[in-house]
């Protein structure tokens, strides 16, 4: 099941649909194999570890996607990563303090993924804070399985001259409820794809962003739900703001209800306010 929007498999030029919006020149490589890029985990646990959760880095042969792809740069990472960061909490654990997770960008290029599963019926909220002048291509896989209550959170709170091209993609199972929250108001250019996809029926996801352009910054986020199965749920709400010389921003969301998703529940809606003439 593929769950984001379609683009080569060869090295994106940006006269295709999913990048034609994107400046190719400012990503640094990320999107070309013959431009080197390290491997490395650049996030990590904020604070002590507690009670509910274990944080882990395991071999990536170990802990394969579950979700197919048609990103370029998702695609390469996946082929080149060797260690993933897993954030694994335990079935029914209620954890009411956030989990924290820090990323400590280097100079270079990077590539890093994370897994985050969410065990059946438990309850928790995790944030992820971006800061520096990091360039990062990265996946974070969400698993949230039966029963479970996931809280995401995601700040982008780069330096002036970052660049991090991200794919956030969710796998929601029965009865299971997500909820991200994305914040972009920093960075030189920032790429997210917040995608979801659904493996049982009853499952809710909720898909809330906002994002800031100040002068010269392409803030960019495509949002994609994919509706596979019956009685699903899913609302989706972004909020822009552009300001500034050369302030830019991009939003794409679609909905994607596949001829089987009988009784599906979906919402979206985006606003943007242009407080300059850039």
């Amino acid at each position: 099941m593929s769950s984001v929007l379609p683009t080569n498999y060869l090295t994106p030029t940006g006269r295709e649909e999913a990048w034609r919006f994107t400046p190719l020149k400012r990503i640094a490589g990320l999107h070309d194999p013959a431009v080197s890029v390290i491997d490395r985990i650049s996030i990590e646990l904020f604070g002590s570890a507690r009670a509910g959760f274990n944080i882990s880095t395991v071999k990536a042969s170990d802990i394969p996607a579950k979700s197919t792809t048609t990103d370029a740069i998702v695609q390469r990472l996946r082929s080149e990563v060797t260690e993933v960061l897993h954030l694994k909490i335990d079935n029914e654990a209620v954890i009411n303090e956030p989990i924290l997770l820090k990323r400590s960008a280097g100079n270079s290029g990077e590539f890093s993924r994370t897994v985050i599963t969410a065990g059946a019926h438990s309850k928790a909220s995790v944030i992820v804070e971006n800061t520096g002048d990091g360039i990062i291509g990265e996946e974070i896989e969400i698993r949230v399985e039966a029963g479970a209550n996931l809280t995401f959170i995601t700040l982008q709170e780069w330096g002036p001259k970052a660049v991090h091209m991200g794919r956030h993609h969710a796998i929601i199972g029965r009865d299971a409820n997500f909820k991200s929250i994305t914040v972009t108001i920093g960075g030189s250019l920032v790429r997210l794809l917040p995608t979801v996809e659904y493996s049982d029926q009853g499952s809710s996801a909720e898909l809330w962003g906002v994002y800031f352009a100040t002068d010269g910054q392409h803030l960019e986020h495509r949002v994609f739900v994919d509706h596979g199965i019956p009685r699903a749920k899913s609302r989706v709400n972004y909020k822009g703001v552009l300001a500034g010389d050369g302030a830019r921003t991009v939003w794409i969301g679609d909905v994607f209800i596949r001829q089987n998703a009988e009784g599906t529940d979906t919402y979206e809606l985006n606003k943007n306010l242009l407080l300059s003439d850039g």
